[in-house]
């Protein structure tokens, strides 16, 4: 039989067992008893950061007098003659993950591992980006406003100077029989006017003298003519009043009488005009499409009017903007993209020192990350000589409204009774492409969509010319956009993709189809512009239907007065994209209809609530 031999004492034992009476020491077990020791230790990562570094521990917890907290103790009368109420830390941050062990800030359990399960009585997240992202208008305030509104019924109740009334019948509102002023001309022409019966704030100029308002109201409302009316007519009021130009008048007199003196040696040149390269009005739209549709309208008040409006964006040459900019004539009034104006203004920083009126048109877009540092600067340095700002837009999500409390707390908000709110005349209706036959194919229900709008009856033509729709498809992704219309072409639609790369210029020549309110007709043999990539097509031709996919670009401010549909091949991310998208049909009182295309991905819940929303006539939020 083998001698019996001990196990080796651990160094580590020994040297315990030599100092075990020494006091105040804390015995620790050796590594051998930690390495095969079977009970599981959860210590946290040490990469981890502690959230409870400020929260005292609840064994040690204290009251404000110093005594320790009694907590609930076992048995039936446990709750009896406690001192301090049983509540949990203050100073702890709680959500609805943070019970049973769990920090929500992190998501982690009590043992350092993240809990990806979601519990039933936590709220659901919400599934569209930025929800809630728009500030929202008191009904109170709608109610008020609704009554307001009553007191003006046609453009002659306006204080406008007589030749702006006469440019508004001959040439604005030409072959229009009974047009009355939108709701928000009705608030807003009277208050920038600073009309008796308009809006007077108890403080609507600063301490310079300058006056702030913003126009909001919903897309297709008139909002280009409610602020160029009262901007045209101060110009001219100060055109009257102005020494300098009236010095020059005679001057000019002057020297056209001599020069119709025969015998006439002297210059046959004259001096420039006190406004030459000093532009007194500036409106910054957002894109060169904006620059035409403002510039339109502003021209056709020029020609009665008698004032010089220049237009300057990426599809004119950079001769014809010098030359307009310092024209001997004098410039008074520029429509332009806030990039052009301020790679001017850092050649010529005078171009700004006389500008008395800025209208600053989509402000959501123009104080946006990618156009605020431009947009900034050409206010700051327009601000010295200003007398009137104004903020113009169709939806006012809260980054806007806080910088606007900011910036400008006196400003004087004008807001229409249904702003944020998509007019009750656009139908919404939806196509649920996991059902038979689309099989969440997107592209067959768009074209389907297509195909279907473009059976329906329309307006009678003569033989040989059909009536053609005009449609717009938006999409999320910029990629999305040919792809899509190749599909489209593929299949005998005559359909053109829309995006940011697509020249400016080209741009324009797609969106002047759209944006005529004329009706459009066209041949029964023509054939759609297929790509040259474009494979040819295995369908028969659709003569009478012709399509923009585009994304958000083409969403904003633009008058698409030809459009009746909207296919909306993706759910928009926000509510703000979802007012500009079905703004593009039902315009200046007419019908509309929207098509949302719900796949497998998209959230039918978003849906249904824009869907009520538009039925009850309520704001979206």
């Amino acid at each position: 039989m083998r001698p019996f031999r001990s196990a080796p004492i651990c160094p580590s034992c020994l040297f315990a067992t030599a100092i075990r009476n020494i006091p105040n020491f804390v015995s620790r077990p050796c590594a051998a008893q930690k390495f095969l020791s079977t009970r599981a230790t959860a210590t946290p990562s040490r990469m981890v950061l502690s959230h409870d570094v400020a929260r005292s521990s609840n064994r040690d917890a204290r009251d404000h007098s110093g005594k320790k907290r009694q907590w609930k103790s076992a048995g039936p009368f446990g709750g009896m003659n406690q001192t301090v109420a049983p509540t949990r830390d203050p100073t702890r941050s709680w959500t609805p993950r943070a019970r049973d062990g769990r920090d929500g800030r992190d998501g982690r359990d009590g043992r350092g591992k993240r809990d990806n399960t979601q519990r039933k009585d936590e709220p659901r997240t919400k599934a569209m980006k930025m929800r809630g992202s728009l500030a929202t208008i008191p009904y109170g305030h709608r109610s008020r406003t609704k009554s307001r509104m009553t007191e003006i019924e046609s453009f002659d109740n306006f204080e406008l100077l007589p030749s702006i009334k006469d440019a508004l019948s001959r040439d604005v509102l030409k072959d229009m029989v009974g047009i009355r002023p939108t709701p928000i001309q009705r608030i807003a022409v009277p208050t920038l006017l600073d009309q008796k019966n308009g809006r007077r704030s108890s403080r609507t100029e600063d301490s310079k003298g300058r006056k702030e308002f913003l126009l909001a109201a919903e897309t297709g409302s008139g909002k280009t003519l409610a602020y160029l009316l009262p901007v045209v007519n101060a110009l001219k009021k100060a055109e009257a009043a102005d020494p300098a130009i009236a010095a020059y008048r005679e001057y000019f007199n002057k020297q056209m009488e001599a020069m119709k003196e025969p015998g006439y040696t002297g210059p046959r040149e004259f001096d420039p005009h006190p406004t030459t390269g000093r532009p007194k009005v500036i409106i910054l739209v957002p894109t060169a499409e904006l620059v035409t549709q403002v510039g339109r309208v502003a021209k056709a008040l020029s020609h009665e009017v008698k004032f010089k409006a220049s237009l300057f964006s990426a599809n004119i040459s950079a001769k014809v903007i010098n030359a307009s900019m310092y024209s001997p004539t004098g410039i008074d009034l520029i429509i332009a993209t806030p990039h052009l104006l301020s790679s001017m203004a850092d050649s010529d920083p005078n171009i700004l020192s006389r500008v008395s009126h800025l209208v600053i048109d989509e402000a959501d877009s123009l104080f946006d990350r990618g156009f605020s540092p431009i947009t900034t600067s050409i206010l700051d340095r327009a601000l010295p000589s200003m007398k009137q700002l104004v903020l113009c837009s169709a939806t006012i999500p809260k980054r806007l409204d806080n910088y606007m409390r900011s910036q400008f707390p006196d400003i004087v908000r004008l807001t229409t009774p249904n702003l944020h709110a998509i007019p009750r005349r656009v139908i919404l209706g939806v196509i649920d492409v996991n059902k038979h036959p689309y099989h969440n194919n997107k592209n067959l229900a768009c074209l389907d969509a297509i195909y279907s709008i473009s059976k329906e009856p329309g307006r009678q033509v003569d033989d040989g010319e059909l009536d053609v729709k005009r449609i717009m498809v938006f999409v999320n992704e910029r990629e999305q956009t040919q792809e899509v219309a190749d599909y489209l072409v593929t299949n005998g639609v005559k359909a053109i993709a829309l995006h940011r790369d697509t020249p400016e210029k080209r741009q324009s020549e797609m969106l002047d189809s759209f944006t005529a309110g004329v009706p459009m007709t066209a041949s029964i043999n023509d054939k759609p512009d297929a790509s040259p990539t474009s494979p040819p097509s295995r369908r028969r031709i659709l003569p009478n239907a012709q399509v923009i996919v585009a994304t958000d670009l083409a969403s904003r401010g633009i008058d698409t007065l030809g459009v009746r549909h909207v296919i909306l091949y993706d759910v928009p991310h926000t509510t703000i994209d979802f007012i500009h998208r079905l703004g593009r049909a039902g315009r200046m009182g007419r019908r509309g209809r929207g098509i949302v295309l719900a796949g497998s991905q998209d959230h039918r819940d978003i849906i249904a609530e824009v869907r009520e929303s538009m039925f009850r006539g309520q704001a979206l939020l």
